[in-house]
């Protein structure tokens, strides 16, 4: 349904990360944010979170992307 990536790149330290966040509406109607994370160019890490409402779900995005920015990741364009 909607997907955002999240990229934190610096050559300096060798850190070159990926964050990629998803929300799917679940075949049973639960909402899920799928999150996937890793270092660019390798296989990444996921994790499944489910929610009962949309609302849930993509307030929890909002929060988690409103961390990762803090934390000095920047919106890859898609």
């Amino acid at each position: 349904m909607f997907s955002i990536s999240l990229e934190k790149r610096l050559p300096r330290r060798n850190m070159f990360r990926l964050y990629r966040l998803s929300i799917l509406l679940h075949l049973f109607g639960e909402w899920t944010l799928a999150k996937e994370w890793g270092r660019i160019g390798t296989r990444a890490r996921s994790r499944f979170d489910w929610f009962r409402t949309q609302s849930e779900v993509e307030q929890a995005m909002l929060e988690l992307v409103a961390f990762k920015t803090r934390r000095g990741y920047l919106t890859k364009p898609e």
